[in-house]
């Protein structure tokens, strides 16, 4: 068994790009094609465990696009399944498919990369100068508030959707702040309050159950701002206990949402809890919702050939935590 990638991290959080070695995943669009995800899971399992990968190892299954309108189809995967949306993965996917010439691109401009993902279709906008990659603009899938001030597991939360439902609240409620030092006490507080929102009306996509459950919780500072933008630090735990290190890209939109909501009409300048930033803005109000646009850059780490030796005891590994 050998499977080969190409490694970037966007913003200190890895993304590992399969490309050889997953079996046909079968499915007429990307989202039942995650349903279907199952068959390519001992590959999944080999690339995120120890002591290939890591307990908050991020990548994706490069798929079919749901039609000829997108350049790409992904499915996102981590070490506990297949989540449901990923900016800083649709910014590195931007990122891979300029650099292996996956999309034509402008060496002295913006070129699009058009993704279906679960959750709809999004673009990673990639801007070049002299055929350098210098940003990449993620537009994400209409993103809106479900629900405000619902208590969870001691504290009241703000639940909003980016691509994935999000519960947000300010760390300062719980007497913590987002530092380092502070991360193994989020941790806990993060699953305590997902699982506190298990089956909570808050966590139900309204128009298609598939997107629906609680991914992820933001704990944020606020860190002030100026006439035309405000500032704030997050770290977003998610799935069963995993930490993204970047200012996690569709948590950005969550958090955007929210804020347009209270009356934000600039940018949101969204630090990680390693220092690391994403600048967020609305790039159009649609319905009850916005479309967000975040900024951000990836970049190469390495290109891997994974093996599994038959004899290996462990197989494809553990997580150790």
């Amino acid at each position: 068994m050998t499977v080969t990638t190409v490694d970037y991290h966007t913003a200190g959080e890895p993304f590992r790009v399969v490309t050889g070695g997953v079996p046909d995943i079968p499915g007429a669009t990307v989202l039942e094609r995650r349903a279907n995800a199952g068959r390519a899971d001992h590959v999944r399992r080999l690339l995120c465990h120890e002591p290939r990968g890591h307990a908050d190892m991020y990548g994706c299954f490069l798929v079919p696009p749901d039609d000829p309108g997108a350049h790409l189809g992904v499915l996102f995967w981590h070490k506990d399944g297949y989540s449901t949306a990923c900016g800083h993965g649709t910014i590195a996917l931007g990122v891979h498919a300029v650099r292996e010439g996956l999309v034509k691109a402008d060496p002295d401009g913006e070129t699009d990369v058009v993704v279906d993902v679960p959750s709809g279709r999004v673009t990673a906008r990639v801007r070049s100068e002299g055929g350098r990659i210098t940003a990449v603009t993620f537009v994400n899938v209409p993103s809106y508030v479900l629900a405000r001030g619902v208590p969870a597991a001691g504290v009241e939360v703000d639940v909003s959707y980016g691509g994935a439902i999000y519960a947000c609240v300010p760390a300062k409620a719980l007497g913590l702040a987002v530092e380092p030092e502070h991360l193994t006490e989020l941790i806990a507080h993060g699953r305590r309050i997902k699982a506190a929102l298990t089956g909570h009306p808050a966590s139900r996509h309204p128009t298609d159950d598939r997107l629906s459950g609680v991914y992820g919780v933001i704990f944020y500072d606020e860190l002030g701002g100026g006439s035309d933008h405000i500032r704030q630090r997050n770290v977003t735990v998610f799935a069963d206990g995993e930490v993204d290190r970047s200012p996690c890209g569709s948590g950005t939109a969550a958090r955007l949402a929210l804020l347009h909501d209270d009356g934000l009409r600039g940018t949101l300048v969204h630090e990680s809890i390693v220092g690391t930033e994403f600048r967020a803005r609305v790039a159009s109000v649609v319905g009850q919702g916005v479309v967000p646009e975040i900024e951000g850059m990836a970049y190469l780490t390495g290109r891997h050939a994974f093996e599994l030796d038959p004899d290996d005891p462990i197989g494809t590994g553990f997580t150790l935590r």
